[in-house]
């Protein structure tokens, strides 16, 4: 199966590049994730869920609530 990056990892990821590029400017997606090819990271259809759900949940503690 395939694998779903840390939240501490994506959050080390969003600082480094908040050193570069304002926050606000700064955001997530989850793209390459789904494997757009045929060989690209293969995520079951939990997985895939589990990797949204992430997504939102980091979202949330960067940029505050997403509603």
């Amino acid at each position: 199966m395939g694998q779903i990056e840390s939240e501490d990892e994506i959050l080390r990821r969003i600082d480094a590049a908040s050193k570069i590029v304002p926050l606000e400017n700064l955001c997530l997606s989850p793209q390459c994730g789904f494997s757009s090819h045929e060989t690209g990271n293969k995520l079951s259809h939990d997985e895939q869920w589990l990797k949204l759900e992430l997504v939102v949940r980091v979202a949330e503690k960067v940029w505050g609530t997403t509603s």
